[in-house]
């Protein structure tokens, strides 16, 4: 047993060792520094400190911070591969098959079940249902919906990580505190590119080895202010996923008292209302809503804030509550621009020629899941669909009556769980209930108002946000807590 202790720092060493030496000969030799200088300071770095930074909570924040910092769809790496092999692909790709590797020969990594399962794996099979119905169709776009399928395995598998490794507070607390600093550091650079004009996620190429540049959003602009997008792939998305992380940075400012988590709320409210998106104000007036329902003696105590933050809002980017009251109430009326495609996204518009192109043909199971193309990609090169600006709609169209219905079930049933037992825990542990069951609403409520499962970061934050979830409902109510003593003190 000595003997076997030792090899672990012998073999640490001669790996450290091993790397520097590669390095040196690399600059000795004028061969390619720029590409062996990052992977030996990863080699060290892991080798080093290998014990915490491979351990399950540690490779959760991994997924969390490339998927919050490295924007989907804008990198890839190289590869011959006939998709593109986008870091956060190979992340989430290299944790599962570990994971469930371990599943397999690791007694002490369990397979945990959620309070979601049932509403979870009926909605798969009516994803498959819907595919075996619709088989000539889904025939003439198998690379598109083996693309569209895998992201859906890629949520669900995070999903049950997060639920299943994350046993402890602490565990669950570090990666809440990994998406509130992560997200409020996204959301000071929307405000820099609110500002400037420049988005520091467009360049990470020049600062990352062996990224290349893929597809780069388009600017856009309401009104007199520029839509920022940051690291998502649009305003809308970027509002909506920091917009989720403002409940968690309430719970731990309440759990720990600082103010600096004060700081980081106020940081990600501003990059939220920085992409000047209506879907981000009715996600906040969701958050809003739950807090009320949830916590309402400490919710009505915050109202006296909103005018300071309003003065916030106006001199940290300013033109912003101008824009976003014009985008609300438009010239001729909201109603009237929805319902007409010629001006804004005409949401409205495509109601109903959808339902009676695509839904009445195929009610209950729907057209295919992930038949729907409505952006030319490297295969599909003529979109068969208009945009819909509605997940909900889409999903209808896709997976039929059935598929939406088991969909809502997953929803509605995560919020009635985690809303009770956060209404019934007045501890710290509520408001993290609380915190996640206003994330998962707010998101359910915005997908009326885009194509929400199209962007991957936000739909990630969505099952984040379950995953934490379910994995506070395994811990006690009464759990001991040195912080709540502390603040309780």
């Amino acid at each position: 047993m000595q003997g076997g202790s030792r090899r672990g720092p012998i073999a640490a060493s001669a790996i450290v060792i091993g790397a520097v030496g590669l390095l040196a000969a690399t600059v000795a030799t004028g061969g390619h520094v720029r590409l062996f200088a990052p992977i030996t300071l990863l080699a060290v770095v892991l080798v080093v400190g290998s014990k915490r930074l491979l351990a399950w909570h540690s490779l959760a924040a991994a997924i969390v911070l490339v998927v919050l910092f490295v924007p989907i769809k804008r990198y890839e790496l190289p590869s011959s591969l006939p998709f593109h092999l986008e870091p956060y692909r190979v992340v989430v790709a290299l944790v599962a098959v570990a994971w469930l590797t371990s599943l397999l020969i690791d007694p002490r990594v369990r397979f945990r079940r959620t309070p979601i399962d049932t509403p979870l794996l009926l909605f798969l099979f009516a994803i498959l249902g819907s595919l075996l119905a619709n088989e000539s169709r889904v025939s003439s776009l198998e690379t598109e919906v083996v693309k569209r399928i895998a992201f859906f395995v890629s949520f669900f598998v995070v999903f049950y990580f997060m639920a299943s490794v994350l046993k402890r507070r602490e565990q669950i607390d570090f990666i809440v505190n990994v998406l509130v600093w992560g997200g409020a550091v996204v959301a000071f650079f929307a405000l820099v590119e609110s500002r400037t004009g420049y988005n520091v996620f467009n360049h990470l190429s020049s600062w990352i080895p062996g990224l290349r540049v893929g597809e780069v959003p388009k600017t856009a602009v309401r009104g007199a202010r520029l839509r920022v997008y940051a690291s998502a792939q649009h305003p809308i998305a970027l509002g909506a996923a920091l917009v989720m992380l403002i409940p968690l940075s309430v719970y731990r400012g309440r759990r720990t008292g600082s103010r600096l988590y004060w700081v980081a709320t106020t940081l990600l409210l501003l990059g939220a209302l920085a992409t000047v998106s209506r879907t981000a104000v009715v996600m906040l007036l969701v958050i809003a809503f739950v807090y009320l329902w949830l916590r309402p003696i400490e919710t009505r105590r915050l109202w006296p804030l909103i005018v300071p933050l309003l003065i916030a809002v106006h001199f940290a980017i300013p033109g912003t509550l101008g824009s976003l009251k014009q985008a609300f109430l438009p010239k001729g009326g909201l109603i009237a621009q929805q319902t007409n495609q010629n001006i804004g996204s005409g949401r409205l518009a495509t109601l109903g020629p959808a339902l009676h192109a695509e839904f009445a043909p195929h009610p209950l199971l729907g057209e295919g899941f992930g038949t729907r193309v409505t952006q030319p990609d490297e295969v599909v090169k003529v979109p068969n669909a208009p945009i819909l600006d509605d997940q909900w709609l889409g999903t209808l169209l896709e997976t039929g009556v059935i598929g939406t219905a088991l969909l809502a079930w997953l929803i509605l049933r995560f919020v009635r769980r985690a809303g009770r037992a956060a209404k019934e825990d007045p501890s710290s542990r509520g408001w993290l209930l609380t915190a996640t069951t206003a994330g998962v609403l707010a998101y359910a409520v915005g997908m009326f108002t885009y194509d929400a499962f199209a962007f991957i970061q936000v739909t990630f934050f969505f099952f984040f946000f379950l995953g934490l979830g379910a994995a506070t409902l395994q811990l006690r109510a009464d759990e001991p807590s040195r912080l709540d003593a502390a603040s309780r003190a």
